[in-house]
């Protein structure tokens, strides 16, 4: 087997996305022969001993394609920080080996998560130019009017000062006062449909993910899970497929 850079066979062993195991190579944490890495390090996964934390990595596990349906009040979280004894997606998916979730929701949130130990994958549905499209049914505590929605649909300045990319906004139904509306976007910064919306002066009741790239949530209900197909694994691979054709 010829070199390769250390983050891809970390990432073919089941340690997460190429970016976070180039987090664990920059604290430290990876050795090769007893030699603390360095990133941009190649190394031979066969013929060098390579550890991370002191453990010897595995040879490259088989992989594995998991959507979960994440209830609210769960932390999209391989572990729980020191004191948190939140329950995090891992717990929910009774599956051996290294499993880490792509598309995190916030704790309040709901909805599809695609759980895997490709770290290949996860690059490509978290890296925008590879345009993958994430999919929510919002439900507001009140109807928007036309200018709100206008306004989401152009791109809203954050507190932080950060101008949102447009979004395609669509009113769906009322429900009592509110509104459900579906809302379909490149990109995923932390809290993004939150802060928007606070922004805009629009109370969220509820945050549903319907879809990933070309996965969908489907019929899975709160807590379930199952594996994704060959077909649907193909397609969430395919740079071409980050939108959907039909959407629903």
């Amino acid at each position: 087997m010829t070199a390769e850079r250390l983050q891809k066979i970390l990432a073919q062993a089941g340690y997460g996305s190429r970016r976070a195991c180039e987090d664990f190579i920059s604290a430290g944490r990876v050795r090769v022969n007893g030699q603390i890495a360095t990133l941009g390090q190649k190394a031979d996964a066969v013929a060098d001993k390579i550890t991370v934390d002191g453990k010897s990595i595995a040879a490259a596990e088989a992989l594995i394609y998991i959507a979960l349906h994440k209830p609210r009040f769960v932390l999209s979280a391989v572990e729980q920080e020191k004191g948190d004894d939140r329950q995090t997606v891992r717990h929910l998916v009774d599956v051996p080996g290294h499993l880490y979730p792509v598309g995190r929701l916030d704790f309040e949130s709901e909805g599809l998560v695609l759980m895997t130990n490709d770290g290949d994958l996860t690059n490509r549905l978290t890296h925008p130019r590879y345009g993958h499209e994430k999919e929510y049914r919002v439900l507001l505590a009140k109807r928007p009017d036309r200018e709100q929605v206008e306004a989401w649909k152009r791109g809203i300045v954050l507190e932080d000062g950060y101008k949102t990319a447009p979004v395609d906004v669509r009113f769906e139904t009322t429900q009592g006062k509110g509104a459900w509306v579906r809302v379909v976007m490149g990109e995923g910064r932390k809290r993004q449909i939150r802060e928007t919306c606070k922004q805009l002066g629009l109370p969220i009741v509820r945050i549903l993910r319907t879809r990933i790239g070309t996965l969908r949530l489907g019929t899975l209900k709160a807590r379930q899970w199952r594996y994704l197909t060959k077909d649907e694994v193909g397609e969430l691979k395919n740079t071409n497929a980050g939108k959907a054709t039909n959407r629903r």
